[in-house]
């Protein structure tokens, strides 16, 4: 997406794929300020690493503990988080809705996405959170992080992920975020119980398969749910991370074309 918005906006340069070995955060930096980089953007298993490694951390990534986009500026290095503004965007685009609104579980709320997504949700002033994990113990250092954040103004639960317990929860919700890797592949387990989603909840997966909907999207579907996929969190990220780095409105259109070509 990121090559086709450069080409709309008529900027002179090239986004481009480099692996670099879990460890050599900092060395990767240090070589992309000396090759005149403008920024990158950090994926899956750098972005804690990524975190001790810039020169000035947005008060937001610091929140969300991670960093996924550098701007590299007049010799500094610049880091932000693009996860939680960019859930932000993508809620509002799919559903024509505010985070603010609504009530909110998040599926595997214990991961990385999950948090991040708990997190910006809280700092949104959501009503309810409602943090399910199939662990549900290994939430407490996160509710408890959430409490102090959220200074008592938001309604904070967790549960498990048994069936039946989502099932009793689901009533109270407005959104379901499913932040697992579940849905992947065709032969994953569906995530809810059947007959448990009605047509008034909003359903985001933020896994997305390039061949057919996942099980999450299906079940939606077939009760008229609003439903929306990672695709769309994508897309609203990676325009965050183009205004960090060129300080002008990302040319959203071109970019989702891009995607979608791809």
């Amino acid at each position: 997406m990121h090559n086709p918005a450069l080409q709309a906006c008529g900027i002179d340069a090239q986004y481009v794929r480099v692996q670099v070995p879990i460890g050599q955060v900092q060395a990767a930096f240090s070589l992309f300020q000396k090759q005149n980089f403008l920024g990158v953007n950090i994926t899956i298993p750098h972005k804690f690493e990524a975190l001790n490694a810039v020169d000035v951390l947005d008060p937001l990534a610091s929140q969300l503990g991670a960093v996924n986009t550098l701007a590299i500026r007049k010799g500094k290095l610049f880091g932000y988080n693009t996860d939680g503004p960019g859930f932000l965007r993508s809620v509002q685009e799919a559903f024509a809705a505010d985070v603010k609104d609504l009530r909110i579980l998040v599926i595997g709320a214990g991961g990385g996405a999950g948090r991040a997504v708990a997190v910006q949700s809280v700092l949104a002033g959501c009503k309810n959170l409602l943090l399910a994990n199939r662990t549900e113990s290994k939430l407490q250092p996160l509710l408890a992080e959430l409490h102090q954040r959220s200074h008592g103004g938001v309604t904070l639960r967790t549960c498990s992920l048994d069936a039946q317990h989502l099932a009793q929860h689901l009533p109270e919700i407005d959104l379901i975020v499913n932040a697992t890797s579940l849905g992947m592949k065709a032969e994953d387990s569906a995530l809810l119980p059947a007959g448990c989603l009605e047509s008034r909840h909003l359903v985001y997966d933020m896994v997305y398969r390039a061949n057919e909907p996942t099980k999450l999207m299906q079940q939606a579907k077939a009760v008229g749910a609003k439903q929306a996929d990672g695709m769309c969190l994508l897309l609203h990220q990676g325009a965050i991370s183009f205004e960090h780095w060129f300080d002008q409105p990302a040319p959203i259109e071109a970019m989702r074309a891009g995607l979608l070509a791809a």
